[in-house]
């Protein structure tokens, strides 16, 4: 700084000028830079950013932000939704919501379906608190009795009385349900389920609940972990993660 105070001191000295000259042409110098400054970030102000840092480096922008974030960046232009829609992009935001899920929908594991696809179609599915038929039969599902249930149906239960694995129990697509072989409390009988929905209006649910045979109805309800739950005063259902199970689902881990 110094040296170009001199600089221009000497420069107005060489051509006949006084030193007020030389500290004149630094302050012209000095103003001459911040307004080509402040032109520079006018200019990076209007233009897009992905013009001027290109797609790999905007990718690399939007890795870091969130997935709700990273959904509103899709509404800005045609080439922003290019970028954004990316599976590269949405791949890593997929694992991130998957991670620790119970189940994850078949929906989202279709082959070619893009991974922005995948996971809009796994946050729907998450909220969903209606049960559905597939969700029975494609699911493994841990039987357990509750405390208000007969003494001696709780100590045939190894969730009571801690002398095995919880009991497991299986739905199928023909309406049917079945145990582990030497399952003492299912003991053979033919078990057959149904569900039931009614609504108010179009869209609010006033009852859902499963029954098997004629025993009493299992209400349901969902965890944050997307796994079900259906139970009533005597027994309980709980929906166990898939990854155990040839074809499963889940969970990413």
């Amino acid at each position: 700084m110094e040296l170009e105070m001199e600089n221009d001191l000497e420069d107005a000295v060489v051509f006949g000028g006084t030193e007020e000259d030389g500290k004149g042409i630094k302050r012209k110098r000095k103003k001459k830079k911040k307004k080509r400054e402040k032109e520079v970030v006018v200019m990076m102000e209007l233009q897009d950013p992905l013009e001027v840092f290109g797609r790999d480096i905007m990718l690399m922008i939007l890795r870091n932000l969130d997935a709700h974030s990273v959904a509103l960046s899709l509404l800005v232009s045609r080439a922003w939704h290019g970028v954004a829609s990316s599976d590269l992009l949405w791949t890593s935001k997929c694992e991130e919501l998957w991670l620790g899920k119970a189940h994850i929908p078949r929906l989202a594991q279709v082959r070619g379906l893009s991974k922005l696809a995948a996971y809009s179609l796994s946050v729907m599915d998450g909220k969903r608190t209606r049960i559905m038929k597939e969700d029975l039969y494609d699911h493994i599902w841990e039987f357990h009795f509750t405390k208000a249930a007969p003494e001696y149906w709780r100590n045939l239960d190894p969730y009571w009385k801690g002398t095995g694995p919880p009991m497991r129990r299986y739905f199928h697509p023909d309406g049917s349900q079945t145990a582990d072989p030497g399952d003492t409390v299912w003991g053979g009988q033919e078990c057959c389920f149904c569900i039931v929905t009614s609504f108010v209006g179009e869209e609010t649910i006033r009852e859902h609940y499963v029954r098997i045979n004629r025993w009493p109805r299992m209400f349901v309800s969902r965890k944050q972990d997307w796994s079900w739950e259906m139970s009533n005063f005597l027994y309980c259902y709980c929906s166990i993660p898939d990854s155990d199970k040839e074809g499963g689902t889940g969970p990413v881990l």
